[in-house]
């Protein structure tokens, strides 16, 4: 840093590698709240009696059990209709995955009515006695997760299994007052169902789907990032706004900070675009014409001494060629072979660089489409599980 005492320069440096060490002490301190705890041990609540003999349904989701439709699919039965194949998809990798890597069985019901199917109770007797038919969860653990969306009822239940301890119950209002309800009070069942899952995932597993090998440190800024978007876009303008000044503000003084020649102490002077050109190479004009890179060219009016400081884009498609060494090189990739779920494809990458016309490229392959499964993890029926009415319910 030119033009800035050792004693400055330090003060600026100390101060740059505190923030970083507090913002990633605070990472971490948040990432460790947040790991993945599943069932609370010790505090299991003794599981209600019912018909355990969990019916799998016919092509109109009725099983043989009275008053209970019988399930299609261990991840997602929808019923009514509120969800397309894609968002079925989506949920079922999800609840796949919360599987996988927790043994936690969730399961998602979406049914237009409970008369539909001859019951005549309330939405929480309804999901306790379906839940215990069909025995969402581990038989021992008994940590099944069941949501329930009754569409003509305007209710719907998270109902836990006996292995949650009660405080899980103010988590899952918590989860259906934040996500659920506000999209189906305007009638965005999808949107809400969706939110809501990976709500729920997040508030039973302590990470977001697709985070389960996170480090606890990425866990953290996830969890601090959320906090913020929850917070609501009004109130995230005002926190970028003055951190996105203060950050410009920063970059420009580093920029444009004053500077002395390090020969003969004189004040230099920022050459202007037209004359600093003519102190460029040919390869650094072209990087200054494709904006991957931008020049100042600093002059001593004392002795003359040239100084270039070279400032790269945060956002280029280009990339700096191997043999020149310019940001200059382009790209261009063509698919020789399209993946599919039995095999994997192949591309290929040209190379050019548009300073010293070097040229390569390189064949890469493509990963095999992901086919997602009726009944992931080899799974074949629902583990036995069983519910003491834990849980929670909205309506809308």
């Amino acid at each position: 840093m030119l033009g800035v005492t050792p004693r400055t320069r330090g003060r600026i440096v100390f101060g740059i590698v505190v923030l970083g060490l507090l913002g990633l002490g605070l990472g971490y301190a948040v990432g460790m709240m947040t790991r993945p705890q599943g069932v609370e041990l010790g505090v299991e609540r003794p599981p209600v009696a019912y018909a355990t003999d969990a019916m799998q349904a016919d092509g109109q989701g009725n099983s043989a059990a009275p008053g209970i439709p019988g399930w299609r699919d261990l991840y997602v039965n929808d019923y009514a209709d509120l969800l397309d194949d894609d968002a079925e998809t989506r949920i079922r990798a999800q609840l796949e995955e919360l599987y996988e890597y927790t043994g936690v069985e969730m399961t998602v019901l979406t049914i237009a009515r409970r008369s539909d199917y001859g019951f005549e109770g309330t939405n929480e007797a309804f999901a306790t006695r379906l839940f215990n038919t069909w025995g969402i969860g581990n038989a021992e653990a008994n940590d099944g997760v069941l949501i329930l969306v009754s569409r003509f009822d305007r209710e719907m239940r998270i109902e836990l299994g006996a292995g949650y301890g009660s405080a899980r119950d103010d988590d899952m209002q918590w989860v259906i007052d934040e996500y659920f309800l506000p999209n189906f009070r305007a009638d965005r069942y999808q949107i809400g169902i969706e939110q809501g899952v990976e709500g729920t995932i997040r508030e039973i597993a302590g990470v977001s789907p697709g985070q389960y090998e996170s480090s606890t440190l990425w866990r953290g800024f996830s969890t601090i990032g959320r906090g913020l978007e929850s917070l609501g876009g009004w109130l995230w303008g005002l926190l970028l706004v003055p951190l996105g000044g203060a950050a410009w503000t920063f970059r420009r003084w580093l920029r444009y900070r004053p500077r002395d020649c390090g020969t003969c102490g004189t004040r230099m002077v920022l050459q202007n675009e037209d004359v600093d050109d003519a102190h460029l190479s040919g390869g650094q004009r072209l990087e200054e014409f494709v904006r991957s890179v931008d020049y100042d060219v600093y002059e001593c009016p004392s002795c003359n001494r040239m100084e270039i400081s070279r400032y790269p884009a945060w956002f280029s498609s280009y990339g700096t060629c191997p043999q020149c060494d310019y940001r200059t090189m382009s790209s261009d990739t063509e698919i020789l072979e399209a993946a599919t779920t039995t095999s994997t494809g192949r591309k290929r990458i040209d190379y050019q660089c548009h300073n010293c016309k070097f040229t390569d490229s390189e064949v890469r392959t493509i990963p095999k489409v992901s086919k997602s499964s009726s009944s992931g993890s080899g799974r074949s029926s629902f583990g036995g599980g069983s519910s003491s009415g834990g849980g929670a319910s909205g309506s809308w």
